[in-house]
């Protein structure tokens, strides 16, 4: 049995650039074959390719055992069909008219009546109204355009279905309604390519997966008989932890997000549903309602934004008055500190030599406060060493100014973070352990940091002293001016992570954070594409 699809030795150049090179796979009819690869990896290029869109530099394409030809009209005629990530439709024309454009003459047209009937069952089938058939293209919106695009392929008969990115503009439950149109043609002997950033889509789709890394097959995979990590092990050219574990990260929070996206809309409807139950003013008190919430959440969201862009001006101030500080006054000081050593040495023994030497002490004894003033604001070996070493410089500098034991417990080895992340540790700590020295009237500290099992950051602190009532009244708090916990929770909460707050083993206070990685403020991590 011929293949329905065979590639090999798939080169694509552009403008003395390989963009493509050694792509080969085979797709029998019935087969849903994944696309996946980071940004610039080259999906976008072999699936129109595959489309007919772009011609090989080297290689072959065959269809049914016959080369592919590059026309657009000729491709079509091979039963293939081509939905991009953005959709291609005349905005001046209504939906119905986008949905069969070059289907209204020649073989197998339709007549006017059979076309609106035709568009009407598939727009209800994706939850559309059937008033859209009628509406300019250019007025849907972005979901709405790739759904008549998607249409659009799905009314014609079509033996190999390539969409390229065409499902991220979807809701949940639409993505999963064009699933399940994808598995019936896919059970009517049609093969389908797509591609997707969304690896549990990948997943729920295909019985195969194709991984491209900087323009070449990295693997062809059984979906059945691979895992995620695996895919981004792949995807990314390496196992190391620091590079797989973010995507896997964001790709498993993306999934739960959708989910509960589309938990939040059913709820939605069913409450529509039963205020329709209810008299106006029930439906107008809830709409009220609906309104403040939406306008709380953008206040907590600018307020949020606007907090954090405050921490990082004040932590941008702190570091530059570290440097003033020490690359002008301290230098000062020493350059006065070494003129005064030569004067020094040509004073003979009497009164006026004690006092330049009291004067050169107090000199050693101010540098010595700036440059600790220095380390307090911004300190050197967290932007030098990591931030490690800089929780080992703090612990032991802090326990010998106090006299408080700090056991110190940093999983090994404590890899390198984003400068948000690490800054906001320490700033956590440093808040902690004077929280500590304030009020705890404590003996002994743990401070344990480690990675935890969903790539984000915990910190725990615990101490002996007297501990407090839990969970603390932040607002009494504030009141006595007892900031510590208060800007730790602020911190905790700017960057989506969480706080606990409790007694400890010791009969003193435990506080436990747990940060995501990467941040939200800024985003950081790999992109998609």
């Amino acid at each position: 049995m011929l293949p329905l699809l065979s590639v090999r030795e798939l080169h694509i150049v552009f403008a003395a650039k390989p963009i493509l090179s050694g792509i080969s796979f085979e797709l029998r009819p019935g087969d849903i074959l994944g696309v996946v690869g980071l940004r610039s990896a080259g999906k976008s290029v072999l699936l129109q390719a595959l489309a007919g869109i772009y011609p090989p530099t080297a290689g072959e394409i065959q269809v049914d055992g016959l080369p592919l030809t590059w026309a657009g009209q000729a491709v079509q005629r091979r039963g293939i069909e081509f939905v991009p990530q953005a959709p291609a439709l005349v905005d001046v024309m209504p939906v119905l008219d986008n949905i069969f454009l070059g289907r209204e003459r020649g073989k197998g047209r339709l007549d006017p009546a059979a076309m609106a009937t035709t568009a009407y069952q598939w727009l209800e089938r994706f939850g559309l109204p059937r008033g859209l058939a009628h509406q300019r293209a250019g007025d849907l919106t972005e979901e709405e355009r790739q759904l008549v695009a998607l249409i659009r392929s799905f009314v014609r008969p079509a033996r190999l279905l390539i969409l390229d990115e065409a499902l991220s503009a979807l809701s949940f439950a639409r993505q999963q309604a064009v699933l399940q149109h994808l598995r019936e043609q896919a059970a009517a002997q049609a093969g389908i390519i797509l591609s997707s950033d969304d690896l549990n889509l990948i997943f729920a789709i295909t019985n195969r997966v194709l991984v491209l890394y900087q323009g070449r097959q990295a693997a062809l995979r059984v979906t059945a008989s691979t895992t995620p990590r695996e895919i981004v092990e792949l995807m990314v050219g390496s196992v190391r932890q620091e590079r797989v574990t973010p995507l896997i990260w964001a790709f498993e929070n993306y999934y739960q997000a959708q989910q509960q996206a589309e938990q939040l809309r059913q709820q939605q409807l069913q409450l529509q549903d039963n205020l329709a139950a209810q008299d106006s003013l029930n439906r107008e008190l809830v709409q009220r309602l609906q309104e403040q919430m939406v306008a709380l959440d953008q206040l907590n969201q600018a307020l949020q934004e606007a907090h954090h862009r405050l921490m990082l001006e004040r932590e941008a101030e702190r570091k530059a008055l570290a440097r003033e500080l020490h690359d002008q006054v301290i230098q000062d000081l020493l350059s006065f500190n070494y003129q005064l050593e030569h004067v020094e040495e040509e004073i003979e023994q009497g009164e006026a030599l004690s006092e330049l030497q009291a004067i050169r002490r107090g000199i050693r004894e101010v540098v010595a406060m700036l440059r600790q003033m220095c380390s307090d604001l911004r300190p050197p070996t967290l932007d030098s060493h990591g931030l490690a070493a800089a929780l080992r410089s703090l612990a032991s500098q802090w326990s010998e100014q106090t006299g408080i034991q700090v056991e110190l417990l940093l999983a090994e080895p404590l890899e390198r973070w984003p400068e948000t992340i690490e800054l906001t540790v320490f700033r956590i700590v440093q808040e902690g352990l004077n929280n500590v020295r304030k009020h705890a009237g404590a003996t002994r500290v743990l401070l344990e940091v480690r990675r935890t099992s969903a790539a984000g950051v915990m910190v725990r602190l615990a101490d002996n002293g007297r501990g407090m009532a839990t969970p603390p009244d932040l607002q009494r708090l504030s009141e006595r001016k007892h900031f510590g916990l208060i800007g730790i929770s602020e911190r905790v909460s700017l960057l989506r992570g969480t706080l606990h707050i409790g007694p400890s083993v010791w009969g003193g206070l435990e506080l436990q954070i747990e940060i995501p990685n990467p941040a939200p403020f800024p985003a950081e991590g790999v992109r998609m594409g």
